[in-house]
């Protein structure tokens, strides 16, 4: 059973200075790894900007457009105890957009730094008395009141003036959640590096740092080569960063994820037939493959529902076609009236998975022992060894700001 996968079996050793701290100067001047078909199966040293070469024409890309929001706000007890709250995901109102645009009150899922400090009661947000935004701080008043404590997370809400949007208070109160594994507080170059060129939704509190090193050329070359691009948005969670504490892979829970996709997007998959479809990240990846459960749920429940951890590796298995399954999406959208479709995830991909909708994939190098890298497995089979032990070998950067690979389905 996959569920008894060991994660020990999937590390290798990382230096802690091939973690690459900072991005480079220019995005697109990364390294990109090429393993492919086109390679005969062995790794081949490219640079980034040169990605469009390697894409098969008539083929598809697809990127996640989420944008990375400043989700970590400092704020102050009376007793001067420091108290950061780590914003995850809105409960009220729980739609993104609604909930940024809010003008007086807000709720959210947190992680709370420093809970045990914070009995209840609203608390002030911190800021430098002399700061440049003092002014603007003193405006909006900005409060925040813990309502309820469950495990790791809590729900608090916040409580501001001025008639601010709450993208307006994130964009001047928050700072930039870049991953603990940096070892560094967010700097003034994290605002524009952790985030894709192409952001465009809000909602993240990680970067799908696969899209990271593609600028406005490598775009307009894909466009030039005929190659199809199209978007969804699945927003990234905290639990991204979650390292596997359990001997087997069984005993890991994965975090659940908001995705929503486009009426263009599943139509363009129904016909996507041989088409070789790349996409741009394991967020992305994650989405595309659950699309297909959310087509079997409405061919075997008729609505989307959730995509559960472990649903794809059902004794049973699964007979339908990609293009069947986009079809049930589709009649169910039209029964609906619906341009989009929003649903959830909790999939984990993991060796023994089989691929659906995704044939390459572009990612960065992930850290050992976490369920990116199974993913990675799940693709390339045992072959990660190979591909990772040639990065470690040939200077590559590792992890978010690190370097890129391509990769294709074994």
């Amino acid at each position: 059973m996959v569920q008894d996968i060991r994660i020990e079996s999937y590390t290798y050793p990382l230096p802690e200075d091939r973690i690459a701290r900072y991005p480079l100067a220019q995005r697109d001047d990364s390294k990109l790894l090429v393993y492919t078909k086109d390679t005969s199966w062995a790794p081949e040293d490219a640079k980034f900007r040169d990605i469009a070469h390697y894409l098969p024409q008539n083929s598809i890309v697809i990127f996640n457009e989420t944008k990375v929001v400043p989700a970590r706000m400092p704020f102050r007890k009376d007793t001067g105890a420091m108290i950061e709250v780590f914003c995850l995901e809105p409960l009220e109102p729980v739609d993104y957009q609604l909930n940024f645009a809010s003008t007086a009150s807000c709720s959210w899922k947190v992680i709370v730094g420093n809970l045990k400090r914070w009995k209840g009661g609203r608390i002030k947000l911190y800021y430098e008395k002399d700061g440049p935004k003092s002014q603007l701080f003193d405006e909006m008043s900005l409060e925040a009141e813990l309502l309820e404590r469950d495990g790791e997370t809590s729900i608090v809400r916040f409580y501001w003036k001025g008639g601010y949007s709450f993208s307006q208070v994130l964009e001047n109160c928050g700072h930039i959640p870049i991953p603990p594994y940096l070892g560094r507080e967010p700097e003034p170059i994290d605002l524009e590096r952790y985030q894709t060129w192409y952001a465009r939704l809000e909602g993240s509190v990680a970067a799908p740092t696969a899209g990271l090193h593609f600028t406005q050329k490598e775009l307009d070359a894909i466009d030039a080569k005929g190659v199809a691009r199209a978007n969804l948005c699945l927003h990234v969670g905290a639990g991204t960063f979650l390292p596997v504490k359990s001997e087997t892979i069984g005993g890991h829970t994965m975090h659940s994820e908001p995705f929503s996709v486009s009426r263009s997007l599943i139509e363009l998959l129904s016909l996507k037939g041989d088409r070789p479809l790349t996409a741009v990240g394991t967020t992305s990846t994650r989405c595309l493959e659950s699309l297909y459960f959310i087509g079997v749920h409405c061919i075997e429940r008729g609505n989307p529902g959730v995509v559960e951890q472990w649903e794809p590796y059902r004794d049973e298995g699964y007979s339908y076609s990609l293009g069947e399954s986009m079809e049930a999406i589709l009649a169910y959208m039209d029964r609906e009236q619906l341009d989009s479709l929003a649903a959830r995830t909790r999939i984990i991909i993991v060796p023994g998975y089989q691929y659906r909708v995704v044939d390459r994939l572009v990612t960065n190098f992930h850290q050992p022992q976490s369920t990116l890298l199974l993913l990675v497995a799940a693709l390339v089979g045992e072959r990660w060894h190979d591909i990772y032990s040639h990065a470690l070998n040939s200077g590559y950067r590792f992890l978010s700001y690190g370097d890129s690979s391509l990769l294709q389905k074994i």
